[in-house]
């Protein structure tokens, strides 16, 4: 089989077999699209060797990143190995000839480092927005939900006004994997919320839109003007920026936040790994140094 048509039956199976997002379709498509032009697309899987994963091993360490003079950080190699490593999987899954997915080994990775936000910060930053304004009362929304529900900001783009119960405060979201979860809305989120809509004299669909000048005639205009999620980090950014924060801010920020208040307040893990929709506790526990910190300060007040 060639690799070519290895990687396009692949994609095809990640598409309509295991039903995975599109995001995460276009993300192993980028990363193999790679491999085939470093292997060439007439090579057959057959072919495959350990030599040449060694060699595409060094061919991405050495890789630039166009126009920014920098090669790819070690953590967007280790992405690339493993998609590689996901389709050999599937090639032995089903038979054909090639080299084993356990000959790849991934490259270690500094430990991830998850920024929050004090109390202090995350006030300046409420206060940072002028309701008065044109996008005053969308973006304190958004804001308040991204910290209230620890919503990824795919999740946050992809809700629809019908979604959301501001009588229950709370609501159905579908998440990575297509995992459906429960979240739950704080008073003064869904006040936030409210306060947004009752604002909008329109019918669209989407909970949060642009507000660009754009002509109102075109049928799909409700759908057009659906909240991106470029745009909605654009606008956590800008905030943040406003709020004279020097760290980077973007709505990831505010679900690490949203996360670690729950541990440092009591919750357990189990708890957390349900409201943020990990499919792993693992990939929680990041959290769990943070908390330690806190228990280390509580021992030094109170040990004596």
């Amino acid at each position: 089989m060639l690799l070519r048509d290895a990687i396009y039956d692949f994609l095809t199976h990640c598409e309509v077999g295991k039903y995975q997002s599109k995001k995460t379709v276009e993300n192993y498509r980028h990363y193999l699209k790679r491999f085939e032009r470093f292997a060439k697309p007439k090579t057959d899987v057959g072919d495959l060797s350990s030599e040449m994963i060694r060699d595409y091993r060094l061919h991405l360490h050495r890789t630039h990143i166009a126009g920014q003079g920098v090669t790819l950080d070690i953590k967007t190699q280790q992405y690339h190995l493993i998609a590689l490593r996901a389709l050999l999987k599937h090639l032995h899954k089903n038979d054909v000839k090639t080299i084993s997915p356990e000959k790849i080994e991934l490259p270690k990775v500094p430990g991830r480092q998850v920024e929050v936000l004090s109390r202090e910060e995350l006030d300046r930053m409420f206060g940072a927005i002028d309701v008065t304004k044109r996008n005053g009362l969308r973006d304190l929304a958004v804001l308040h939900l991204l910290y209230s529900t620890g919503l990824r900001v795919s999740e946050l783009s992809n809700l629809n006004r019908k979604d959301v119960n501001l009588d229950s405060k709370e609501f159905r979201v579908v998440g990575k994997g297509r995992k459906a979860r429960i979240v739950f809305i704080s008073d003064i989120a869904a006040g936030h919320l409210k306060a947004w809509l009752d604002s909008r004299n329109d019918n669209w669909t989407p909970l949060f839109v642009s507000n660009s000048n754009r002509s109102r005639t075109d049928s799909l205009i409700g759908e057009d003007r659906r909240l991106e999620p470029q745009a909605i980090e654009r606008i956590v950014r800008h905030i943040s920026v406003r709020a004279g924060l020097v760290k980077k801010v973007t709505p990831h920020t505010l679900r690490h936040t949203f996360a670690t208040e729950l541990l440092k307040n009591g919750a357990d893990i189990r708890s957390v790994q349900e409201m943020l929709g990990h499919a792993s506790i693992t990939t929680t526990q990041i959290y769990t140094h943070l908390t330690n910190k806190r228990l280390r300060e509580i021992h030094q007040q109170f040990h004596r």
